[in-house]
């Protein structure tokens, strides 16, 4: 590279910095105006990034704002379940407490565990020859027929004894309409009677 060095100038001249040569003052305007135009429109990009930094902090805002209310909502329903579920729960406590505890079996139960006892007999047949399994069957399927009879008149019976609830209800109902019918047509009878 080769050695630069400043300029020389003659000895003696008088250099003022202050005065510029006409081309020079023209481009640094030129220049000058250029770098405000550049520099306004970096301030407007500067002030429009803020506004929009502004906006969607608000935006964030706004929405942990629902958020929370959302999670404080869910909090207060889950809790009022849990007090709902608690309160049930002491409800039902106390009903047993109250009705005696844990309910005692009733003789009926008993009577039917014995009955199902009795009926689930324990079937040994490994030492049993061929004419003694005939027999078994033959038990077996005579027992097996009596139980089918006794279900059969029980539905029955059950049938029956639907429509005839069925029947009574809704003669009940209808002799109480009847009946609330005749106070009422004796009730406009009286009145029409005295006016």
């Amino acid at each position: 590279m080769q050695n630069l060095s400043a300029p020389k100038m003659a000895d003696g001249d008088k250099v003022d910095f202050d005065v510029r040569h006409p081309q020079e003052a023209s481009g640094d305007l030129s220049e000058r105006q250029s770098l405000s135009l550049t520099s306004s429109r970096r301030k407007k990009e500067i002030v429009s990034r803020a506004e929009q930094r502004r906006v969607r902090a608000e935006r964030e805002k706004e929405w942990q704002l629902r958020v929370a209310r959302k999670e404080a909502e869910e909090q207060c329903r889950k809790n009022d379940d849990d007090d709902d579920d608690a309160k049930k729960k002491k409800a039902l406590t106390n009903m047993t407490h109250q009705y005696g505890g844990i309910q005692q079996k009733s003789p009926k139960n008993r009577q039917r565990k014995k009955i199902l006892a009795d009926s689930r007999k324990p079937l040994s047949i490994d030492n049993l020859n061929e004419d003694k399994l005939k027999a078994t069957a033959n038990e077996m399927w005579q027992w097996m027929m009596e139980l089918e009879a006794e279900k059969f008149d029980l539905s029955e019976k059950l049938k029956y004894d639907v429509s005839h609830l069925y029947l009574a209800h809704t003669h009940t109902q209808y002799s109480q309409k009847c009946s609330h019918n005749k106070k009422l047509s004796s009730h406009l009878r009286t009145t029409s009677y005295f006016q």
